[in-house]
């Protein structure tokens, strides 16, 4: 069993995004007396939600895998994720388009994708392709139970079974050629490769373990909530509030009170709130701030990329578009060089672009469409600070919108109705570290144990959970995140309740469920339009 805080009967969650809504399931299915904390007005952290003239924007993520996972915080409470949220498969999962002309859709079905692959590349590529599905399935099943979803006290703790097994697999040698083991398409590796990007670190230095995320997004399966991605976080909190824990929406934790190496109350702007245990789920430089140390490392930490959004409102949308679209330009290694290194901005960019509305039409207005457009771009303390992008917002944007128009999104800058621009120093604003959405990078030694902490040094109560600790960046992990911090209060979580309703549970949320309000951004965010 791993380490547990003392005994604690009233635990403070900070914030109530994915993370600390996880842990505050998990905590009161154990039978803890809950408070969660947060600064802004609704629940969601990065998962938020803005509108803007009858448009629903999700600020945070668009891709939703390995939703047992939501689940498993949804039973803790004694309901589940089906009740409360309706999920929409995607097929294709993401369509891939590329700068010869090309295009992939992404299928998540073994047979299905083994078609379109022959088809894009011929049957010798759809024969790797079957390999490459059967080593990432391995390689999850190698790493899901000891390596993610596991709380470690020691570096010693990775000496198990499934350490040898990992590295049988080849876990420990380098993704990019382990991905060219199996596919010669250049094209196919960026499919199966792009997602070290979520990790910090560019496919030919990230370790081939972290071929996971791809097993993620491309085995296991890509959801949509009806109702946007926000409609997780949402459910979430209505589901653990109808539980019995009680929030504190719009109130900003200032400091913590102690007494020797407890905890003894959390102090917002509003109110003193006596406490057993506290929750920290802030990115880590305003968790250590409440804290008032940061824990000594050997090697300084390293943060991830950073990405500019540009949400779009718009009065028509483009037949070759999917609900998520990955378009790559003719660079790639040039690409990582840019955003992990030299700290300049994409020359040739490779975009994400999501239009929810695909799926859900109930996100705009009749007829109209948002489309989100992420674009990679570097953190603030290798690329341009915070105070630069005030200047390069405005040319950054025109530069997306001429690069999807070359790309066949053609009339797009004229089609748009609402907009909203957020860069790094945005996120910046919003207190994440090297002003990136994706934290801490997971390069060797920021990954497992070597990662910061969930439990704090001198504290024997005080928890960390998000993506900044174990196991790391993405819905999937962050959820593991909170579940795992609910466990070092609690001890070995108790089997998840199937079947018993909570009394009052919050109800469906469906396509024609009132939105919630509006997740916060700070106003330096919004741009109008040109």
């Amino acid at each position: 069993m791993s380490r547990a805080v003392p005994a604690a009967d009233h635990v403070v969650v900070v914030g109530a995004g994915l993370a600390g809504l996880s842990a505050a399931c998990h905590l009161i299915g154990a039978g803890r007396r809950v408070t969660v904390v947060e600064r802004d007005d609704a629940p969601g952290g990065r998962a938020g939600r803005i509108r803007r003239g009858g448009y629903l924007f999700d600020t945070g993520p668009t891709v939703l895998t390995m939703p047992h996972l939501a689940d498993e915080a949804f039973r803790a409470v004694g309901t589940s994720l089906r009740e409360h949220v309706e999920l929409l498969p995607l097929h294709p999962a993401y369509r891939a388009r590329f700068a010869d002309g090309s295009a992939l859709d992404v299928h998540t079905d073994a047979q299905a994708m083994e078609a379109e692959v022959e088809r894009f590349a011929g049957p010798g590529e759809a024969a790797g392709y079957r390999e490459l599905r059967h080593w990432l399935t391995r390689l999850y099943h190698a790493q899901m139970r000891r390596f993610i979803d596991s709380n470690f006290d020691s570096p010693w703790q990775l000496l198990n079974p499934d350490l040898a097994r990992l590295a049988a697999l080849g876990g420990f040698g380098r993704l990019a050629p382990r991905i060219g083991r199996h596919l010669g398409d250049e094209r196919l590796r960026r499919v199966f490769s792009f997602q070290s990007l979520y990790a910090g670190v560019a496919p030919a230095r990230a370790l081939a373990a972290y071929a996971v995320i791809a097993y993620m997004d491309t085995v296991a399966g890509v959801w949509f909530p009806r109702g946007g991605m926000h409609a997780l976080p949402r459910a979430m909190a209505g589901a653990v509030a109808a539980a019995g824990a009680e929030f504190r929406y719009g109130s900003t934790v200032v400091r913590l009170e102690r007494s020797g190496r407890r905890v003894t109350a959390v102090v917002t702007d509003r109110e003193r709130i006596p406490c057993d245990a506290v929750v920290l789920t802030p990115d880590l430089p305003v968790t250590y701030r409440l804290l008032g140390r940061a824990p000594r490392r050997w090697v300084p930490l390293r943060f991830s990329p950073s990405a500019v959004v540009l949400h779009l409102g718009t009065d028509r949308t483009w037949p070759q578009l999917a609900h998520h679209t990955l378009w790559f330009g003719h660079a790639w290694e040039r690409t990582f060089e840019e955003l992990t290194r030299a700290g300049v901005l994409m020359t040739d960019p490779s975009l994400l672009v999501t239009r929810a509305t695909a799926t859900d039409p109930s996100l705009a207005p009749a007829g109209r469409h948002t489309h989100y457009v992420l674009a990679p771009a570097p953190n603030t303390v290798i690329g341009p600070d915070a105070a630069a992008w005030d200047d390069l917002a405005p040319g950054y944007r025109r530069h997306l919108l001429d690069t999807l128009e070359q790309r066949g999104l053609t009339g797009i800058g004229g089609a748009v109705e609402e907009e909203l621009l957020v860069t790094p120093a945005d996120w910046a604003a919003l207190g994440h570290a090297a002003g990136t959405p994706f934290s801490a990078a997971h390069t060797f030694t920021q990954t497992g144990p070597f990662r910061p902490r969930n439990l704090v040094r001198g504290l024997e109560n005080a928890v960390v959970a998000g993506c900044g600790t174990t196991p790391g960046v993405g819905v999937p992990t962050v959820l593991i995140s909170g579940k795992l911090a609910a466990a070092r209060i609690t001890g070995t979580p108790r089997p998840a309740r199937p079947g018993r309703r909570v009394p009052g549970a919050a109800r469906p949320v469906g396509g024609s469920a009132a939105p919630g309000p509006p997740g916060p951004l700070p106003s330096s965010s919004e741009r109008s339009r040109a």
